[in-house]
């Protein structure tokens, strides 16, 4: 039987202003078309919000909508009206789930938004996105532009790539001029990209002290709520301020020696995203084990930060072509994932790693087998691989996972019971 370990009951700044700030976002998307402010879809991983920002357009982020539908458990209706119009039934459930609610008419958990102005493909690692946006840019009537950014192929992006993607962010700065009648301004860029350094700074920081044992949040369920405002709302003055906050919040807890559970007894790094249908339920299959996850590469895919790299003010579109080709989880190869994860078991000193695999991302988790293979058998790191799926409520069964994971903490256990004896 697992330990009597508890969730500690506390809503500090971060949980609570992260919903604050989020729900205002929302809420400016729901009144843009009546104030006559231009909208653009993007994807979360690799984007250049901090561009639509300085062009004077609203981001919006369709997938952000789908996991919210998902987490008010309201994506299986979205999902099958999908499937019914011809989706297939293993298509990534983001899409489905999204375009569901198109063909609704609108957008939006709870509160319906406007469609976009334009859509902006920022096709960042997987090629579902092109027909996914072509498709929403189909059923919107929305201006659809195509960011075509190359794979990752080295360490560093080459200067050619660099160039390749700087000259389609001066295309996109003449869609939305077009779209507005505003005129673009590389200096309100550069004010925009050093609120969003300022708040990848912070986000950074907070990582790094996850460090700390124990750790002062779960950097996998708690940094949920961090990816909203990295992501959404970087570049605004409001993102800069809610990490300053943060890092004060968590440093506190460090100081007094607080973490999100009663009982810290397994550092855990987990690779991939979580159940959002059924998310309390799977955070608590580690809660009552005492698991904190102390790195997480789904809390990277917009952009991995804790490594080093920020936006540059003075290099404004060549670091935002930069951050879109090799600073994000999702543009990089299988064995660049695997070193991230190695690095983060090293150095957040983890005592094993979880692989969430989902069902219909096929990008995602190809190769996933073969990495648990490579942790447990080269590395010697106990990993535990279990499958559900990210929107879709028909693949998580939750016995079958809850049996998966108490049998391998169970081992876990055993193994620094066994460890302490010698």
């Amino acid at each position: 039987m697992p330990p009597q370990i508890t969730e500690r009951q506390y809503q500090g700044t971060v949980h609570v202003r992260s919903r604050a700030l989020m729900a205002a976002w929302m809420r400016e998307l729901a009144e843009s078309e009546a104030a006559g402010r231009p909208t653009g879809a993007l994807m979360i991983s690799g984007n250049c919000v901090e561009l639509l920002r300085a062009c004077h357009v609203l981001p919006m982020f369709p997938e952000v909508t789908a996991l919210q539908n998902a987490i008010r458990h309201k994506s299986l209706p979205l999902i099958l009206k999908a499937e019914q119009a011809g989706y297939s039934s293993d298509n990534c459930a983001y899409v489905k789930a999204d375009i569901g609610l198109f063909l609704e008419g609108g957008m939006g958990p709870g509160t319906a938004l406007p469609f976009p102005t334009i859509t902006v493909c920022n096709y960042v690692g997987c090629n579902v996105y092109v027909k996914w946006f072509e498709h929403l840019a189909d059923i919107s009537g929305s201006r659809l532009f195509m960011l075509d950014v190359p794979f990752a192929r080295t360490d560093a992006p080459s200067e050619s790539d660099v160039r390749y993607v700087v000259a389609q962010l001066r295309e996109l700065i003449a869609v939305c001029e077009s779209v507005t009648g505003r005129k673009f301004d590389i200096d309100e860029l550069r004010e925009i990209l050093a609120l969003s350094a300022r708040a990848q700074e912070g986000y950074a920081r907070a990582k790094h002290l996850t460090k700390h044992h124990p750790a002062p949040f779960d950097s996998y369920f708690d940094s949920i709520n961090m990816m909203g405002p990295i992501n959404v709302l970087r570049g605004t003055l409001e993102a800069a301020d809610f990490f300053d906050e943060a890092v004060a919040e968590f440093e506190r807890l460090v100081a007094q020696g607080l973490g999100p559970l009663s009982e810290e007894r397994v550092r855990t790094v987990i690779e991939g995203p979580p159940p959002y249908p059924y998310y309390k339920n799977f955070r608590n299959l580690f809660t009552r084990w005492g698991a904190v996850a102390v790195q997480s590469t789904y809390s990277t895919v917009g952009g991995i930060w804790e490594f080093g790299f920020r936006h540059d003010p003075r290099r404004p579109l060549e670091s935002i072509a930069e951050q879109m080709l090799r600073e994000n989880l999702t543009n990089r190869s299988i064995v660049d994932r695997y070193a991230q994860i190695k690095r983060y078991v090293e150095e957040w000193e983890a005592d094993a790693l979880v692989i969430h695999s989902i069902k219909s991302c096929r990008l995602f988790s190809a190769g996933q087998g073969d990495m648990r293979e490579y942790f447990i058998k080269e590395l010697g790191v106990p990993t535990l691989l279990v499958e559900s799926d990210l929107e879709d409520p028909r693949y998580y069964a939750e016995a079958q996972i809850k049996n998966r994971i108490d049998a391998f903490f169970e081992a876990l256990e055993h193994r620094k019971l066994v460890a302490g004896a010698h």
